[in-house]
């Protein structure tokens, strides 16, 4: 998966949410109609690139030093894609990675992102090809609410290094798209990029985004043939990098076998992956996490009608389910995430406060998710995830919170693309129409009335 946080130029905003809107689409498909998508947006670039390889640019920090010499870099030679989809290379295996969950602290806010495989390939045409890539949704989100979308393309070459091929960039304040700068795409504002060597060495250096003036990261291999921990035990022949931005600042990135992009960050900013398929699957789930679905689920409607003796006995329940699932080896961020929700729970329920018992029991339920993960198919847990953060409309709803509400439409909007091919045209087009009336709502501020076509919405999505 690319990286996210670089800085960008001003884009398109608000332009794709409206499109998504009046039309009843999904995002991405409004990506691809107003010209971020498939083969909407394609040109020869030819010029950008020799016969023998792509021509060094300047280097494209700020002040156009910190870079590393043009002799160190590994990502000058022409790709060749005679099979681009079909992505083996160990240390970005994209092709492969259908979910992951990356948990980590960002400005201060717990950061949550989420990337997807989607499914079919978009076809960008560069240098006289017409070229298959894959694509993947990356959804940030700080303290719970949504700040980030991007649509990423990515394809390997002959040799089995693997190129970035562009995004659509979709960023969020306040529930609100402000902005989709740091979107290009290969073929309009430059070449590809290479985002992992075939076999990565020390010293190696290439630049994964590499269009001046609108996106800029070089990358430098620190050490190769290091052991990390993933979710279930150790993992060798994962590689550490530095990598520089525009502003000359760095951070380290560390990439590892069968996951991709494992850890980033620098200081108190980090992000780490959590839990991802198919490396961490598991056969299951046991009865237990079961169990805590479907408590989280009852304790919902306790703690929103105040039977806070229902809501005590069913956080006993819970708690006790919980000690026998941590018990069997969990990811260890999802997991203190989880008991960090159910010990707010159990504040709340104490002191009868109803609004947080129920913010505090979505945020259980989603580290819930995340557990039932290594179980289940992706799209059963992204039909789950919408599901919940249409219960998380209602909460914001119910505490006037316009910018929450908004945000988490957004999210839905985001979800209903991952999860629209398990849906028949008839189910999609229902679940479209509710979704856009719930749009409607949120947008004219009509909180209570968005709240209520959320709720209906999840209820119907469940009977599909």
């Amino acid at each position: 998966m690319a990286a996210h946080e670089g800085d960008r130029i001003e884009g398109r905003p608000r332009l794709l949410a409206a499109v998504a809107g009046l039309l009843g689409i999904g995002l991405v498909a409004a990506l691809a109609m107003t010209g971020g998508g498939g083969a909407a947006r394609v040109a020869d670039s030819s010029a950008a690139s020799g016969d023998r390889g792509f021509t060094p640019t300047e280097c494209g920090t700020y002040s156009g030093q910190g870079c590393a010499p043009p002799d160190r870099r590994v990502d000058l030679g022409k790709p060749a894609f005679s099979n681009p989809t079909k992505i083996t290379n160990p240390l970005f295996p994209i092709s492969d990675l259908t979910s992951a969950v990356l948990l980590g602290r960002v400005d201060g806010k717990p950061f949550r992102s989420e990337t997807t495989l989607l499914p079919g390939t978009r076809t960008i045409e560069w240098d006289g090809q017409k070229i298959a890539t894959l694509a993947s949704q990356y959804a940030a989100y700080g303290d719970g609410r949504i700040e980030e979308v991007a649509l990423d393309r990515y394809a390997q070459a002959d040799d089995g290094s693997v190129w970035y091929f562009g995004e659509d960039v979709v960023d969020y304040v306040d529930g609100n798209v402000v902005t989709t700068e740091g979107t290009w795409l290969a073929g309009v504002e430059g070449p590809p990029a290479m985002i992992m060597p075939a076999t990565a060495k020390v010293g190696d250096v290439f630049r994964p985004e590499n269009v001046l003036g609108i996106v800029f990261e070089e990358v430098t291999v620190k050490e190769i043939g290091v052991t990390v921990q993933s979710a279930h035990g150790p993992v060798t022949g994962a590689i550490v990098a530095q990598e520089l931005h525009l502003d000359e600042s760095t951070s380290d990135k560390t990439f590892a076998p069968g996951y991709g992009e494992f850890f980033s960050g620098k200081g108190s900013a980090t992000e780490k992956l959590a839990v991802a398929l198919p490396a961490d699957a598991r056969p299951g789930p046991p009865p237990q996490l079961e169990s805590l679905k479907t408590s989280a689920t009852g304790m919902l409607g306790s703690v929103r009608a105040e039977d806070w003796e229902a809501a005590a006995a069913t956080l006993r329940r819970m708690n006790a389910a919980w000690d026998v699932v941590r018990g069997q080896k969990q990811p260890a961020l999802v997991a203190a995430r989880l008991s960090d929700a159910l010990e707010a729970l159990a504040r709340a329920v104490r002191a009868r406060k109803a609004a947080h018992a129920s913010q505090a029991t979505i945020d259980a339920a989603q580290s819930i998710l995340d557990l039932r993960l290594q179980h289940r198919p992706p799209a059963e847990i992204d039909r789950a995830r919408f599901e919940l953060w249409t219960q998380q409309v209602l909460v914001h709803a119910a505490a006037r919170d316009s910018a929450g509400v908004s945000g988490d439409v957004a999210t839905l909007e985001w979800i209903r693309d991952r999860i629209a091919e398990t849906l028949e045209p008839g189910e999609l087009a229902e679940v479209d129409s509710r979704l856009r009336a719930t749009r409607t709502a949120a947008d004219a501020k009509r909180l209570a009335a968005a709240a209520d076509h959320a709720v209906r919405l999840g209820q119907r999505l469940r009977s599909l």
